[in-house]
């Protein structure tokens, strides 16, 4: 594994961190289904763009998304949802919208929580939106990372798979944060949906093993592992469910000799018992050492949607704040589990109330 991690100071950034994503609205039917529900509840959701939330709105960090909408009344929305966010929206590129949808369009996600045996369900209509058309050459990312200057990039495997341009621009955009001191994270974020129809695993591996190779910091699950980087484990159950952090270290053996560019690799453990029901912990591989955080059994969920992101934010964060890779870890899965108590893609927390869930507080009533 490569070297510790050396994060820019602040003064000489005005970013804390950027992300590269795509940020579509989520329609959410509450305690109903997609296919039946009568109404929606509307939030902004993205992968990427969640990390940089979390990390803007939870611990306070001055963040910016860089995306792509089409200017009409469904993408002012989004714009809108991301104004109450507080992430900065100077990057995002507007296009003009055609009346109808045929050259671009926003991005919907259909999303359903799922209760006990019925699992949560994602719908996603994003054909041809307007951030799946970015090109090299469309963002000044040298401005981005030189001129204002940027401690943290974050972008990953959702964008990539979005269309055969999106790879290059995160490429660019990795190249561009390497030259500048930038430390470059990624979350693998496997989506079978986005790939079944590109090539499917062996696609969505030629992509992210490409990009892995400009990786600081890898973030995924055990499935995002075998399916995105094709390291398979002799051991692993078919669902990838199984807490297991054997499991974790042989994957991070074949990761590191594969990838030495790694400086850490971080993965949520989850097993779901119901869908509103998981065992809950996190482990990171920094610097030839393995941090774990402590397990939540029956970890009861109200929308686990988001909860993986809020988990690479709270690493993330204790990362910059230079707490160290036990605390980060801990942080992550604090803020995870936190964020699945609500609904919505994004979090809710705040940083008090993330640490006293890391030093094991309890649900009683604070007045």
């Amino acid at each position: 594994m490569s070297e510790k991690l050396d994060v820019k100071p602040k003064e000489n950034c005005r970013w804390d961190l950027v992300s590269l994503g795509e940020v579509m609205l989520r329609l959410d039917p509450g305690d109903a289904r997609v296919h039946t529900t009568r109404s929606f509840q509307v939030w902004e959701g993205g992968g990427e763009y969640n990390v940089a939330r979390g990390l803007r709105r939870c611990f306070r960090l001055d963040t910016a998304v860089v995306t792509a909408l089409a200017d009409n009344p469904v993408g002012r929305l989004v714009e809108d949802l991301i104004f109450q966010g507080g992430v900065d929206q100077s990057h995002v590129l507007w296009r003009k919208y055609d009346g109808v949808g045929r050259e671009v369009r926003n991005g919907l996600n259909f999303t359903e929580r799922g209760y006990g045996v019925r699992a949560a369900l994602g719908c996603s209509d994003r054909g041809q939106t307007a951030v799946s058309q970015l090109r090299p050459g469309d963002i000044d990312w040298d401005t981005i990372f030189g001129g204002e200057g940027a401690r943290w990039f974050h972008t990953g495997g959702i964008f990539a798979a979005l269309s055969e341009t999106t790879p290059a621009v995160a490429r660019e955009a990795m190249e561009a944060a390497r030259r500048h001191g930038t430390i470059i994270s990624y979350d693998l974020n496997y989506r079978d949906s986005l790939w079944k129809g590109i090539g499917g695993k062996a696609r969505a591996q030629e992509v992210n093993r490409e990009l892995a190779r400009f990786v600081d910091v890898m973030i995924g699950n055990e499935e995002d592992f075998t399916a995105c980087l094709g390291l398979e484990v002799e051991g692993l159950d078919e669902h990838h469910s199984k807490l297991d952090v054997g499991n974790f270290r042989k994957m991070i053996e074949r990761a590191v000799a594969d990838f030495p560019n790694f400086k850490a690799v971080a993965t949520t453990l989850r097993n779901a018992k119901t869908a509103s029901i998981n065992d809950w912990g996190a482990v990171c591989f920094h610097e030839g050492e393995l941090y774990q955080s402590q397990t939540r059994e029956n970890l009861e969920i109200y929308d686990r949607v988001g909860g993986g992101d809020s988990f690479a934010s709270g690493l993330i964060y204790g990362f910059l704040a230079g707490k160290g890779a036990q605390w980060a870890v801990e942080c992550g899965a604090a803020h995870g589990a936190l964020a699945m108590t609500t609904p919505g893609d994004t979090t809710m927390a705040t940083l008090s109330e993330v640490e006293r869930v890391m030093k094991g507080g309890g649900a009683r009533v604070a007045r």
